[in-house]
């Protein structure tokens, strides 16, 4: 299939349609390579550039960048610089990218401040924007982009601590003395200095609510919001905590029940606007952004906003390097054993049965420090990961990748801590097992004053199993997620 489309662009027959044929058929990595091979310095594909046909120039511009043709880079620029047809300019650009833009850098440099100056007519706006992000799109990756350090710890700011709403206090509680409010999404604090708060453990993200001048909902469209943003603060809020002047590249993400389609189409209209609204002071770029503009309706779809800065540094989980799909969120972790403080004890003996890549251990260890940590899982790749994980934490432990229910070991321990795994394809009855024998396993390790800190989303089991082990008491069960019913338990051993 493909020699006959390169033989029928040969011959001129149906270029267009032949074209874009191809780009279809060099999807995967083997039909690309081979169509390099075939079109050798890609001459024949390069005289299309001067077609009369402007959708032959454009399909033949974007083969030359899949094909990554890099011999073709000067035919490219050159058919750029005489480009007057304006939907075809970005492809050239594209390509460009894709092959090698580098010695025209100079040139397109003083064609973007160009277009920057310029104030098209109403039916050129879509074309010059994408015109201008094809030429930002490259100067990112030139390595022209200017990155932006934060400066702004001293900076008074309003800010939003996304946590568990039914936990929020415990969050709430390590801020330093200020103002501050709990919220359905967490805790809401104006503070005068953001390094204590950047060290809390126990909230997922930090944002920064945007107040819009009036409210603006989703029926008034995404030029009405692209206008207030622009116009509210939070272009001033960037400036001030950045040593390095504008532009600044950000994505917008609508939170909701909006289908892709919606989405997308509200987003990129709402983005258009802010660029020209801002005088591209910023600069969409979902691609390579420094900041997010997060957009969330409530119940009367009015549309709260909401930036959250990338550019703050944030080493709290900078450990976990090492992840699995079936990984705990660090934050979680963290909110589990600061709600579990009261029954933990300082250097005790932690033995995590079921480790992953040992978020759990580590977390634990930073609420109060252990005195030995021992990791099980039968998953070989977790436990490596663990290993490294662990090692980046600056924390020794001792992992094995056995089944937990063939562990033996010569002392008891102070804690057992785990995060149960989810049924998945387990039947109910193979469910059952695993917890009959995790609780007889761990009363057999445990000390007689021991602790287990417990994450699952399988109450009947464990109340079963609590009632089968009258060793154990359950002191604490805290609901996380009511969506699964996700709990905490804390349960002790009893002596005697």
């Amino acid at each position: 299939m493909i020699e006959k489309l390169l033989e029928q662009i040969k011959r001129q027959e149906d270029v267009r349609k032949a074209l874009s044929q191809l780009r279809a058929e060099i999807k995967t990595e083997e039909a690309n390579r081979h169509v390099r091979e075939l079109i050798g310095d890609g001459s024949e594909i390069v005289q299309l550039l001067l077609s009369e046909d402007p959708k032959i120039r454009k399909n033949a511009a974007a083969l030359l960048g899949d094909l990554e043709v890099e011999a073709a880079a000067e035919a490219i620029y050159h058919a750029y610089q005489k480009e007057q047809t304006l939907f075809v300019r970005g492809s050239l650009l594209q390509a460009l990218e894709q092959t090698n833009a580098y010695p025209y850098l100079s040139e397109l440099r003083d064609q973007y401040e160009m277009l920057c100056r310029r104030e098209p007519e109403e039916a050129e706006k879509k074309h010059v924007r994408e015109e201008l992000h094809a030429l930002e799109r490259i100067f990112r990756s030139e390595g022209l982009t200017r990155r932006h350090k934060f400066t702004g710890w001293d900076n008074q700011f309003l800010i939003l601590l996304i946590t568990n709403p039914q936990y929020a206090a415990l969050t709430a509680d390590q801020l330093p003395p200020c103002r501050q409010k709990l919220s359905s999404l967490g805790v809401q604090a104006i503070v005068e200095d953001l390094r204590p708060i950047v060290k809390i453990r126990t909230f997922r993200e930090l944002l920064f609510p945007i107040r819009l001048s009036e409210k603006v909902s989703m029926e008034d469209g995404p030029e009405a919001l692209g206008e207030a943003i622009v116009k509210s603060r939070l272009l001033s809020v960037i400036e001030r905590s950045h040593r390095e002047p504008g532009p600044f590249q950000f994505r917008l993400d609508l939170k909701g029940g909006f289908s892709l389609e919606e989405r997308s189409r509200y987003l990129k209209r709402a983005a258009a606007v802010i660029e020209e609204k801002s005088d591209r002071k910023l600069l969409n770029a979902p691609d390579e952004y420094e900041f997010e503009i997060r957009l969330l309706p409530d119940k009367e779809q009015n549309i709260h906003v909401f930036l959250k800065m990338f550019t703050i540094p944030m080493d709290r989980f900078s450990y976990r390097r090492e992840t699995i799909a079936a990984s705990i969120q660090p934050s979680a972790a963290a909110m589990f054993f600061e709600l579990a403080r009261p029954y933990l004890k300082e250097q005790a003996q932690v033995l995590d049965p079921c480790c992953g890549v040992g978020t759990m251990l580590v977390e634990r260890d930073r609420v109060l420090p252990v005195r030995m940590a021992y990791g099980i899982d039968t998953f070989g790749e977790a436990v490596e990961k663990a290993r490294r994980n662990t090692k980046s934490a600056g924390m020794q432990v001792n992992f094995i990748n056995r089944d937990y229910l063939d562990f033996k070991h010569s002392y008891p321990f102070d804690e057992i801590i785990a995060n149960l795994p989810v049924r998945g394809k387990r039947t109910k009855e193979e469910q059952d097992a695993f917890y009959a024998g995790f609780f007889k396993k761990s009363e057999e390790l445990l000390a007689p004053d021991g602790m287990m800190i417990l994450y699952s989303n399988e109450a009947g089991f464990i109340k079963k199993q609590l009632r089968l082990h009258p060793k154990f008491k359950l002191y604490q069960e805290y609901m996380i997620l009511e969506k699964g019913q996700f709990c905490l338990y804390v349960i002790g051993m009893q002596r005697g």
